[in-house]
């Protein structure tokens, strides 16, 4: 996500770094490859222009303090810059409401279908709230199946009229039954369309009238750039919608949206969504977005997905079995599938300070657990229980039953005891008194 934005940025802060003091001589060139790499990441000529010359008019005019070199104040600057381009500051969902209404719109592929299944899910998790999903889209054969099918995955009940081709009275009844089963958020799924046309719009725009919907979230596929921010403002001309989200930020997103939309909409961006798992959606904070663009990581939000996965007390217990070095193949299991919640693993690994550069052109699959799994899935409980069982015959039997060589297997094996003995290790250094597994501890 937005690498070659990042890496352009970094080359440009070395015109400056080394230098004793910021001037005007030095800074130009800082700007204007500044200004190239925000055009060359689909930001508008324009955007970019007025970004920069407020860069360049903030550091010329501020004074560099002794403790900080010109090179960290230009990239604190630019920091600041960012995040008041991206909106500044995080934007509430407005759920309040006997129930609340939130209609989701925009183009067909967007993702929009996916999203609401995904909000469905944060808002049962997150916020403790009871939704309902609702197919509107009369026209795509796929959608109401989708939509049930995504439901059913998340617990959600989904409320849809296969015969109706009125999606307006289909989103009125919906809210009818919303308030009969006590459900207070409805999420509504409007029909796409390849491109924005009059039909699409005026649908749209009588759900909303028929609806008065506390939100209207518009979906936006973040890969398609400026063509996204030009339909955003389409959308918003005619329907005023309440916020934006950006979708399959894990492809090959050079950030155009995320840095344009704000400005030319003036409307907030809320939510940023990546993969098709319905825990992969976040909150979107545009000081961590500008943190994460300049290289420094995002450990705020890592830590957050830590803490939303592990559970207090079963942090505790697992402390309880490190400590007597009792650690064993189903703990590290069941931390795996922690960890594969959080989302996807070259996000993850990115979060760290340091890593989106050194994960460039490494590949990480989401699938990249699936060996060691099918090797622990071959162990019998007990074997689980107590690794020290697993003598030369159960590991050949373990490398049968998963479709592993016994070398995969024994290099495990060794893996798994190094980790370990690197455990009973950390267990004679304890942080502030308490172990490193209770991360998840508020």
């Amino acid at each position: 996500m937005f690498q070659n934005l990042s890496e352009r940025l970094e080359s440009a802060f070395k015109n400056i770094k080394g230098e004793g003091r910021i001037t005007e001589l030095n800074i130009a060139a800082t700007v204007k490859d500044i200004r190239r790499a925000l055009v060359d990441a689909d930001v508008n000529y324009k955007i970019a222009k007025e970004f920069t010359d407020t860069v360049k008019e903030k550091a010329l005019g501020s004074k560099v303090l002794l403790a900080v070199n010109p090179g960290q104040q230009m990239v604190k600057i630019v920091q600041d810059e960012l995040t008041g381009l991206m909106g500044g500051s995080e934007a509430e969902l407005d759920v309040k409401g006997a129930p609340a209404v939130i209609l989701v719109a925009g183009l067909q592929g967007s993702g929009k279908t996916t999203f609401s299944g995904k909000l469905a899910h944060y808002l049962k998790t997150k916020k403790g709230k009871s939704p309902l999903l609702v197919a509107a889209d009369i026209y795509r054969p796929a959608a109401i199946d989708q939509l049930t099918v995504l439901g059913g995955q998340i617990g959600v009940d989904v409320y849809s009229e296969r015969e109706n081709k009125d999606a307006v009275a289909i989103a009125q009844n919906a809210v009818k039954e919303a308030r009969a089963k006590n459900k207070n958020v409805v999420i509504i799924d409007t029909a796409g369309r390849l491109a924005v046309d009059e039909v699409l719009m005026t649908e749209v725009a009588n759900i909303r009238h028929a609806v008065q919907p506390q939100e209207i979230l518009f979906v936006v596929d973040s890969m398609t750039g400026q063509d996204a921010v030009n339909t955003a403002k389409a959308f918003n001309d005619r329907l005023d919608f309440t916020g934006v989200v950006l979708t399959k930020l894990d492809g090959d997103t050079r950030g155009g949206a995320a840095l344009s939309i704000k400005y030319t909409v003036n409307k907030p961006i809320k939510f940023v969504s990546s993969g098709e798992k319905m825990e992969t959606l976040d909150v979107f904070y545009p000081d961590r977005m500008a943190q994460r663009i300049l290289g420094m990581g995002d450990i705020t939000s890592l830590v957050e997905k830590a803490q939303a996965q592990f559970d207090e007390e079963q942090a505790r217990k697992l402390e309880k079995k490190i400590r007597k070095n009792q650690f064993d193949f189903e703990d590290f299991k069941q931390q795996l599938g922690q960890i594969k919640k959080m989302g996807n693993l070259k996000d993850l690994m990115g979060m760290i300070p340091g890593m989106g550069k050194a994960l460039k052109d490494v590949e990480i699959s989401d699938d990249a657990f699936k060996g060691v799994e099918a090797i622990i899935n071959s162990m019998t409980p007990q074997e689980r229980a107590n690794p020290d069982l697993i003598n030369p015959s159960r590991r050949q039997r373990i490398a049968k039953g998963c479709g592993k060589d016994v070398a995969e297997v024994n290099a495990f094996m060794k893996q798994f005891e190094q980790m370990k003995q690197m455990m009973s290790m950390m267990n004679k250094m304890p942080v502030g008194g308490r172990m490193m597994p209770g991360m998840g501890r508020r």
